[in-house]
């Protein structure tokens, strides 16, 4: 059984608010102050401070962070095991590309095995980091970019991001430089997703970002951006297998630029996760 302290010590680590962390735990506010205190003098370090009235995470914290989130996972898996249930339920976050477009067959696998009940959640990169910070997701795939310092992961595959455009946009299957690219209308996904995590990175290095461009647009649905790009409304930026997929959309190139990037299975670190990376693995 663990020891409370640590959910209450987790908890604030999510909130970073001792009053939020009280009303979450049904609990009183000095009594948070009084366990986090507890664990400050078990581990001989200072785990919050005050940064004016800002409370902030030392790097002690974050070790600890990292590894109490481990042991409250294990300890979840091992009471799975003890109780041997009919059904092993399993949760899955994936990043909207992967969810889309490369996992379908996977998880038609994963729903015929009639040993398993799958929770499968189609989210952005941030959002989903968020739910497996939480403990309520076993493992992610995902595109986008992330702290390979705070979580375990192992490499799926590496791809290019390439540009696409409807046949009767001017790029199509054409290299072209940078800043003929700045005069487009460009069609972009939510703030949170991978693959404008990845491309805005990029014009960053660049010194650009999509403001830069002449017209810019948010669409959070890959079909309806397909769409809109096929309709010649505007480019975008995919990766290749997904371009490929589409006989509606050309493809087009950044002259002097390869963009790629790696889709990712993540994990919390120390978690014991092989049984299942085997299970989901592609």
């Amino acid at each position: 059984m663990l020891d409370n302290r640590i959910y209450t010590f987790l908890k604030l680590c999510e909130l970073m608010n001792y009053r939020k962390t009280a009303e979450s735990l049904n609990m009183s506010q000095p009594a948070v102050t009084q366990q986090i205190h507890f664990l400050e003098r078990e581990y001989g370090c200072r785990l919050f401070e005050y940064n004016g009235r800002v409370l902030s995470k030392t790097p002690k914290c974050t070790e600890l962070e990292v590894y109490a989130r481990s042991v409250v996972y294990n300890d979840t898996v091992m009471r799975r095991n003890i109780e041997k249930p009919p059904v092993r339920k399993i949760s899955v976050g994936a990043t909207k590309t992967v969810g889309d477009y490369i996992i379908q067959e996977k998880v038609m696998d994963l729903l015929k095995l009639e040993d398993i009940e799958l929770e499968l959640v189609i989210d952005n990169t941030q959002y989903l980091l968020g739910r497996l910070n939480a403990l309520e997701l076993d493992i992610l795939l995902i595109e986008g970019s992330f702290d390979k310092d705070s979580y375990g992961f192992r490499l799926l595959r590496q791809e290019e991001l390439v540009g696409i455009c409807s046949g009767e946009h001017p790029f199509a299957n054409r290299t072209v430089s940078l800043s003929n690219l700045l005069e487009e209308h460009i069609i972009i996904r939510e703030p949170g997703s991978g693959t404008r995590s990845i491309f805005e990175q990029f014009l960053q290095q660049s010194s650009y970002s999509f403001d830069s461009f002449a017209r810019k647009s948010v669409i959070s649905s890959f079909h309806l951006t397909e769409l809109a790009v096929s309709e010649n409304c505007g480019i975008s930026f995919v990766y290749e297998s997904i371009a490929r997929s589409n006989k509606n959309l050309c493809t087009f190139r950044i002259e002097n630029t390869e963009i790629l990037h790696e889709y990712n299975y993540v994990f919390l670190k120390g978690t014991c996760v092989d049984e299942l990376l085997e299970l989901i693995c592609l």
